[in-house]
């Protein structure tokens, strides 16, 4: 089975990337100029983003056989701004673990 990783964690750095633009850009757009129509398009990019990772760490957690708090610490580094970024140096070792069953 191919690793499932990687995908994870570039959906992770997206999602991540997502949040901050949604945080330091769109809501500043919202309540200082004005402009709410780009938190309605960030949100929304960001929320379909989460969703997906969401579905990719289901699949990392069945196809990988991480445990469940491993799993538990990944989705809550996706709910803090930089958390991906600081998660990804576990991912990368995480990866370099992963040994397919034949």
């Amino acid at each position: 089975m191919k690793n499932p990783i990687p995908f994870l964690r570039r959906l992770a750095f997206a999602e991540g990337v997502s949040f901050l633009v949604l945080l330091g850009v769109a809501m500043p757009l919202k309540y200082l100029a004005g402009m709410p129509g780009a938190v309605k398009v960030f949100g929304w990019m960001h929320g379909l983003l989460f969703i997906v990772f969401c579905v990719a760490l289901m699949r990392t957690w069945l196809v990988a056989k991480w445990p469940l708090p491993r799993c538990a610490a990944i989705f809550v580094a996706a709910l803090l701004p930089f958390g991906p970024f600081i998660a990804d140096r576990r991912m990368a070792a995480w990866e370099a673990e992963f040994h397919p069953r034949t």
